[in-house]
């Protein structure tokens, strides 16, 4: 069946209704660069993750979500607006070229690096409805979040990581000041959360806690170094700082977790859990995935994910369904019984008839999305990118059912996979099915038409095809 895009998307809600005496209330958990399989219930072999695993078997768990974008600022626009990157412009960290401008074929779209006010996003739509709303943590895509739909924000502002680092001092970021020496922010955030759930426990509420772990620097929690020392060392995962960093979320989930149930909100509080990317890919591996944080094959969109909903998802469910970042808009609007703001476009779908049980058959074949039209220089790590000089260049890519197809922009080389046989996108089909290759390449461009997507064509001056083939080649 081939699906059309529809430009502003009218979502037909569920049956699940909201009483407004039992708002339920949300409990949002999304995480920096966490990859794929950095929790025990996703796989790790050395990382521990007790409590979330414990909230994950008493909800939905997804193993085919996605990342709107492979990096963190595009991946939060597109979270809080509903909207893939063409609309909101987010395309990358900041607006300025990466890499070395020697070894970029193409004039980069620098589109901007602040989501517009104008856009409505969940929370404001979310605290229109009489919810107490919070940000605490990341924020990346403006100064201050207040303006998003926050009635709080601690720790949130431009910044893409933590200000020097997961202990003090926290320089310029006021609601960080005065922190003792020891303290650890991520550690600090999960007690402002906690906080949080206390003094709003009589009204509905609406807390985004997005923690700046595991985002570089890869700052370990003294006190739990010693421990992952002595551990042994997984076939999958053995790093230490990276292990402490996932063990101080952890234990910060399992005190809010411990803090809803002796209120007695545990029914009554929806929980997620998401990632921005993939993971970071000099201390982690999301193997059989390819690629990391900023790449666009699996390793790098395919994130972690899952919804405990008490009443109605089935605990110890599981979904194999492809979702993305945009779906949460509308999701959360159905949750929680706010509106969509009239004539705002939105590119994702509910996620509630899924995760209350209907068929999913029309979700399984949609097309998903992701377009990139910048550069995104490359790690030490050479051997899970297109090449050793840039994590991504310019490129659209588009999966529809098992098949994806990457299309790079600066030659024209096209990539197709069929991820049901070849997770690991380790064999290009498409020299050897070229009608699917076609097929979902015009599906790709009539999508960029109907989006306005910008697509590179200017030559960069400085480019030198002489220094990058030398650069190419590792001399």
């Amino acid at each position: 069946m081939r699906y059309t895009f529809i430009p502003i998307l009218v979502l037909a809600f569920s049956s699940v209704a909201v009483s407004q005496s039992e708002k339920p209330n949300i409990l949002f958990i999304f995480l920096d660069d966490f990859g794929w399989r950095d929790t025990s219930f996703m796989g790790s072999d050395f990382y521990e993750s007790p409590h979330l695993d414990k909230l994950a078997s008493e909800g939905m768990v997804f193993s085919q979500a996605y990342s709107a974008s492979a990096n963190c600022a595009p991946a939060r626009a597109c979270l809080l607006s509903g909207q893939y990157t063409p609309r909101h412009e987010v395309y990358n960290v900041g607006t300025g070229p990466r890499g070395k401008s020697e070894h970029r074929r193409l004039q980069h779209i620098p589109g901007v690096d602040i989501l517009d006010t104008s856009i409505r996003t969940w929370a404001h739509q979310i605290q229109a409805t009489g919810y107490k709303t919070a940000l605490m943590g990341k924020w990346h895509l403006s100064d201050d979040p207040l303006p998003y739909g926050f009635d709080i924000n601690i720790g949130g502002t431009h910044s893409g990581s933590p200000p020097r680092g997961y202990y003090p001092p926290h320089p310029n970021i006021p609601s960080l000041q005065g922190l003792p020496d020891d303290s650890y922010l991520t550690d600090y955030l999960s007690d402002q959360a906690d906080a949080f759930i206390r003094s709003n426990k009589d009204r509905p509420w609406m807390l985004y806690l997005t923690h700046f772990a595991v985002h570089t620097p890869l700052d370990a929690k003294k006190e739990l170094v010693a421990k992952y020392e002595k551990k042994k060392k997984g076939d999958l995962h053995d790093h230490v700082a990276m292990a402490t960093m996932i063990q101080s979320v952890d234990d910060g989930i399992g005190k809010i977790q411990a803090t809803l149930e002796e209120l007695g909100l545990d029914d009554n509080t929806i929980v997620l859990f998401f990632s921005d990317n993939g993971g970071y890919g000099p201390a982690t591996d999301m193997h059989p995935l390819k690629g990391y944080k900023g790449t666009y094959y699996e390793g790098g969109i395919r994130v972690p994910f899952f919804v405990k909903w008490p009443g109605v998802v089935a605990p110890g469910s599981k979904s194999e369904t492809p979702i993305i970042g945009v779906d949460l808009y509308p999701t959360l609007i159905e949750m929680t019984g706010a509106s969509l703001p009239p004539g705002q476009a939105y590119d994702g779908l509910s996620l509630v008839p899924l995760l209350s049980g209907a068929p999913s058959a029309s979700m399984k074949e949609r097309p998903l999305y992701w377009h990139f039209p910048a550069y995104l220089q490359a790690y030490s790590v050479t051997d899970e990118q297109r090449d050793r000089l840039f994590r991504s260049r310019p490129c659209s890519i588009i999966r529809v059912g098992d098949w994806k197809l990457h299309q790079y922009f600066e030659s024209g080389d096209l990539e197709l996979y069929n991820l049901k046989d070849d997770i690991s996108e380790s064999r290009n089909l498409a020299g050897l099915r070229p009608e699917k290759a076609n097929e979902l390449l015009e599906q790709l461009e009539t999508w960029r038409r109907l989006v306005n997507a910008p697509v590179p064509t200017q030559p960069n001056p400085d480019f030198d095809p002489a220094l990058e083939a030398k650069a190419r080649a590792g001399h």
